[in-house]
């Protein structure tokens, strides 16, 4: 999601030193900083597993800002359903910034922040008020060569996760963690295999706490990324099925293909 800059380049070309002869111009430098976007639909977006557009469609976007220094700044956005998030703009907004920092070889440390925003949303609670969905986290990962794994901590209650919001009687989720440990590697010309496995444990909710896995592959075309994978869970069905209008019932954490096509700008 966030991309680091290329080194700085110092060679110069030279030419032969005669009356008649111009020395090459040295490659422009590096910028020192990079501004970039993406766009992507996808046949159900899929957060750690869990559908949050009820396993339909949702059309998403981003902009990110890299600095040379490892500072990264940005904001992805993506459509969700109403019925997980009632009230509101059906809308997802995350915002998040930290640090790349390179270590020894081909390690590089990750660490930053992200705020998860659902624009006007909010449960709907029996005892009035209007307790969102908004959750902030920390986060510290790393990577190697193909390899990343990263780990996010809640400063929040998970997604609103309490007491008062519908949820059984044990408190607050503040705490709640989750593990993400990924791999992808180029397995023919434009095409790459990727692979993940995570683990979300939602404190003092043992009963939501789950394991989620994806299997895929994407192409690259001509610079439109296409994406097919196989993503699941082993969440509680009676934990993790909403109801719509009409009264009908969806589990989010089903076994399904998703297919996604994406460009980045």
């Amino acid at each position: 999601m966030k991309k680091p800059l290329l080194a700085l380049s110092i060679l110069a070309a030279l030419t032969p030193l005669h009356s008649n002869a111009q020395t090459a111009a040295a490659p422009a430098a590096a910028p020192a900083s990079s501004l970039a976007g993406n766009l992507a639909i996808v046949s159900d977006y899929r957060f750690r597993g869990i559908s949050q557009s009820y396993r339909l469609p949702a059309v998403q976007g981003g902009i990110d800002y890299a600095h040379s220094s490892g500072f990264y700044l940005g904001n992805w956005n993506s459509s969700v359903s109403g019925n997980q998030y009632p009230n509101g703009a059906s809308l997802e907004m995350d915002f998040y910034g930290g640090f790349k920092i390179p270590l020894s070889g081909a390690v590089t440390l990750d660490i930053g922040a992200i705020y998860y925003y659902y624009p006007g949303s909010y449960y709907n609670v029996a005892s009035g008020g209007k307790p969102t969905f908004n959750n902030f986290e920390l986060y510290l990962g790393g990577s190697f060569g193909p390899l990343t794994a990263k780990a996010y901590i809640t400063t929040t209650d998970y997604f609103g996760v309490n007491s008062t919001t519908g949820y059984a009687a044990n408190g607050a989720s503040k705490g709640s963690y989750y593990l993400d440990l990924g791999y992808s590697t180029e397995i023919a010309a434009q095409t790459s295999l990727v692979a993940h496995v995570g683990y979300q444990n939602v404190k003092n909710y043992s009963n939501y706490n789950y394991v989620d896995y994806k299997l895929g592959v994407t192409y690259d075309y001509t610079g439109w990324i296409l994406g097919l994978a196989w993503v699941g869970t082993n969440s509680k069905k009676d934990y993790w099925t909403f109801t719509e209008g009409s009264g009908a019932t969806k589990f989010v954490g089903n076994n399904a293909a998703v297919f996604s096509i994406s460009k980045a700008f």
